[in-house]
């Protein structure tokens, strides 16, 4: 594959809310220019950390828009298009290619939880309605859903998917993807703590939680990696894998989101069904950023 789309850290950028829960966009707008300034080298908008599954059609097509706008090229823009529905899937994937996305991540379904025949015909219907690049995104411990490597050697055949962010935590599922597709398809790690051994077997990077607040850092291990810097890169791992962890204390994106409140952004609460940290979890997740110093790192002055 000749031209990825992009190699290192991507972001799995949150979605700041108001108290009344509508789209604080001044915080977005101010989220993308730290990522940007600290070496992000992609955002992904309305993913999973972004709170797709609550916002609504109009408002997910609003933020892909703002996001779009306000990266202007600086770096890819990949849009969460994913549903458990395909015609709904197909319509926000053409709505983010109108509105400037650079490329598509789209999740398995979920719920209605379909066969590996299923999936190539969903995957492809996709794909087939965009012109532009798409990436596979496997979760099952979300969806139930497990894209296994054969699935993925048929649908690499498509000339617009051309990735996967995998998150099965399965490494050698991993391996054999890499063996039957090899080229065909560029692997990014959807798990932060398992970046180092993804890259190690050929992934190009990952789209990351934690890089919500730390993406120089996230950017920084990627980088050894491409740089085949493995010693070095799983000794930052090592450093901080506390921290990329208890990003998942409890559902993605609460701790996040709470950890980022914690650190002097202002991006709200999670909409309904998710609700706020116990206060156990909370603390343990408050007593984890102190002991990395950025407890109100980035308040403003």
């Amino acid at each position: 594959m000749g031209n990825p789309i992009f190699k290192g850290s991507a972001v799995a950028l949150v979605t700041p809310m108001h108290s009344d829960g509508s789209v604080n966009y001044e915080v977005l707008g101010e989220l993308i220019e730290f990522q940007i300034a600290n070496g992000t080298d992609a955002i992904v908008a309305c993913g999973t950390t972004g709170e797709a599954a609550t916002l609504s059609e109009k408002e997910h097509c609003e933020v892909l828009s703002f996001v779009a706008e306000k990266v202007n090229g600086r770096i890819p823009v990949i849009a969460g298009t994913g549903s458990n529905d395909t015609a709904t899937a197909v319509m926000l994937s053409k709505s983010a290619h109108q509105y400037g996305a650079d490329a598509i991540l789209c999740v398995t379904p979920y719920y209605n939880k379909t066969s590996q025949t299923g999936l190539i015909k969903h995957f492809t219907t996709i794909a087939d309605a965009v012109d532009i690049p798409m990436i596979l995104y496997n979760v099952p411990s979300r969806t139930g859903c497990n894209i296994k490597p054969k699935t993925y050697a048929e649908l690499c055949k498509h000339k617009n998917i051309v990735a996967t962010k995998e998150a099965n935590g399965d490494i050698s599922s991993v391996s054999q993807t890499r063996s039957l597709c090899g080229n065909n398809l560029d692997i990014y790690s959807g798990n932060d703590d398992q970046t180092v051994p993804f890259m190690s077997l050929g992934g190009l990077g990952v789209i990351s939680v934690f890089a919500n607040f730390c993406p120089s850092e996230m950017h920084q291990i990627c980088q050894l990696c491409l740089e085949n810097n493995f010693v070095e890169a799983a000794k930052l791992n090592f450093h901080y894998v506390e921290l990329m962890d208890i990003m998942f204390s409890d559902v993605n994106p609460i701790p996040v989101k709470t950890a980022m409140n914690l650190l002097g952004f202002d991006v709200g609460e999670c909409r309904l069904p998710l609700v706020p940290m116990s206060y156990a979890g909370y603390h343990d997740l408050k007593d984890c950023l102190a002991k990395y110093d950025l407890i109100g790192k980035y308040n403003k002055k």
